[in-house]
């Protein structure tokens, strides 16, 4: 929603060219939505699904951070201004899911280690 939100006073402000950014952020949060709604990560298990959402986190953050940087600074309308102050916060949001997705995958790669072939053949 976050994102979304971005989208639209990026639309509205002198610096629509940052758009683009929180368009592909929304509708790849969308997709990993309905992805874990439509229990897709249990029918692919070939996809590291934690691991997709850790990059998305992570390079959400970064790119909000750097266009919030650039809108603030360089741009003096409104809408300009309350882009920046929105991606400020989902800096933190991303930030916050990234360290919580972070342990999630941590989790995920530690059970991935014990199915080791290994620890079939003993049994």
């Amino acid at each position: 929603v976050l994102s979304f939100i971005i989208f639209i006073c990026y639309i509205a402000s002198l610096a629509a060219s940052f758009m683009m950014a929180p368009l592909l952020e929304f509708l790849l949060a969308l997709f990993l939505f309905f992805a874990y709604a439509s229990k897709l990560n249990e029918k692919f298990k070939g996809v590291y699904w934690p691991l997709a959402d850790f990059l998305r986190c992570v390079t959400a953050a970064i790119i909000y951070f750097a266009i919030s940087i650039a809108a603030v600074s360089k741009y003096s309308d409104g809408a300009s201004k309350a882009a920046g102050v929105f991606g400020f916060a989902a800096t933190i949001v991303f930030a916050v899911d990234f360290y919580i997705t972070f342990n999630d995958l941590v989790t995920f790669l530690k059970q991935g280690s014990s199915d080791s072939p290994e620890g079939h053949k003993t049994e």
